[in-house]
């Protein structure tokens, strides 16, 4: 049974080593040893990280003659930052409600405490 799209592109930024390759990549195209240059793992390695972002739609790769560019592929970091927008509006949500109530809150013990003064 294939993953949905969304699983897929979470299960793929889940490692520290793609979103590295991730964040190289959105300064522009890189060969595969460019992006296993500053990682301490093989070049066969790197390719398994790129092959499980390929799947998951984050990047793409060509063949250029000898240069296999790999490039980032924002729609699909679009689909994940529309689908967090939602939880986004929550918190916020939230957090404007607590804030709301600890004015209030400060107002009340302000009150007590001026009382408590005019004793």
């Amino acid at each position: 049974m294939p993953a949905d799209k969304l699983s897929l592109t979470f299960a793929a930024l889940a490692d520290p080593t793609r979103r590295a390759i991730l964040a190289r990549l959105s300064t522009g195209a890189a060969s595969v040893s460019e992006l296993a240059e500053p990682h301490d793992m093989s070049l066969p390695a790197v390719s398994k990280h790129l092959k499980v972002l390929e799947r998951a739609g984050l990047i793409t790769r060509s063949r250029d003659a000898q240069w296999r560019p790999c490039s980032l592929e924002g729609a699909r970091l679009k689909e994940v930052s529309e689908w967090l927008d939602h939880y986004r509006r929550f918190w916020e949500q939230s957090f404007d409600r607590l804030d709301e109530y600890l004015r209030e809150l400060k107002k009340t013990k302000e009150k007590k405490h001026a009382r408590h003064n005019r004793k």
